[in-house]
């Protein structure tokens, strides 16, 4: 199988690279930096900077996980629309490319969030579940849906990833956790009793690799573990597995001070399980955080 993989260079991209080649597929990876693709993704993957140069090879599968970081920075309106341009203009710029093709892939896969739904509070939200509150972020993860279902006209199986918070040794949320938290000064965000919906990263890959080749998969799915986990019990079981104190909290009005919007990525959350994917036969190694915790400190 030949995949077209953006994102390919990130976290998840990374992991998706080695997992393919280990089972003999054909990688290329569109990418800013294709000189780079083959040290970070595997010598056996191809980096190209214009899609064009794939036009004369056959393609199965696109999977479209490029986006620039949603939490690294403010919003500010220059930092907006970055966000924006390197989740919806792209994927404009690849159904584009897929149209002019003759020959088109099966199957696209394409980025999302559990942002989609907005702050959910308390409410149990399933793929069947709709908007609650229309943030930035959800808005930004809408559009970005939209805009990668308009492949079906293509004839193309279209098949939307709502990720969660993904818990990987290598880098991501808890790479950003670990420092304050080694040095004692973890704890909970606000009150702590927003949703956490997560996943770990060996979960995060093997659902995609079993939506890719499950020909009846189609629409949106959340990758986001079955046990969700409020905010203030992931960061207690956290520090447990550091085995550091996880009690002094990050006071709500701080981080709306210093981060603005962006403060309700942190401070809001989503109650997400991951109904399609168990119905579709998918089963999770890591079903409950600490489980996940205690994997992810043996490889650090």
């Amino acid at each position: 199988m030949h995949i077209l993989l953006t994102g390919g260079t990130g976290l998840i991209g990374q992991q998706l690279c080695r997992l393919w080649l280990d089972h003999g597929h054909q990688v290329s990876v569109w990418s800013r930096r294709p000189e780079q693709v083959g040290r970070i993704c595997g010598a056996g993957v191809r980096g190209v900077a214009e899609l064009e140069a794939l036009d004369a090879q056959p393609l199965d599968a696109v999977v479209n996980l490029a986006g620039a970081p949603i939490a690294d920075r403010p919003w500010t309106a220059s930092r907006r629309a970055l966000l924006w341009g390197s989740r919806i203009t792209l994927t404009e710029q690849l159904l584009a490319w897929l149209e002019r093709r003759t020959q088109r892939p099966a199957v696209l896969i394409s980025g999302s969030a559990v942002g989609w739904y907005g702050d959910g509070g308390e409410r149990e939200l399933s793929e069947a579940s709709q908007p609650v509150k229309e943030d930035f972020a959800s808005q930004l993860c809408i559009a970005w849906e939209e805009t990668a279902m308009a492949a079906q006209a293509l004839g193309i199986r279209v098949v939307l990833l709502r990720t969660g918070l993904v818990l990987s040794s290598e880098g991501g949320f808890l790479s950003r956790l670990r420092l304050p938290f080694k040095l004692g000064l973890g704890g909970p965000l606000g009150d702590g009793r927003q949703w956490m919906p997560w996943i770990h990263i060996d979960d995060e890959v093997a659902l995609i690799d079993f939506l890719l080749q499950r020909e009846d998969a189609s629409g949106p799915y959340n990758a986001c573990a079955p046990e969700p986990v409020r905010n203030r019990e992931f960061a207690k079981r956290l520090g447990r597995t550091l085995r550091r104190p996880a009690l002094l909290p990050v006071p709500a009005l701080l981080l709306k001070a210093g981060l603005g919007e962006l403060s309700t990525l942190l401070l809001g959350g989503q109650r997400a399980r991951p109904v399609r994917a168990l119905a579709a036969g998918f089963r999770f190694h890591f079903n409950d955080v600490q489980s996940a915790l205690d994997d992810l400190s043996r490889r650090l």
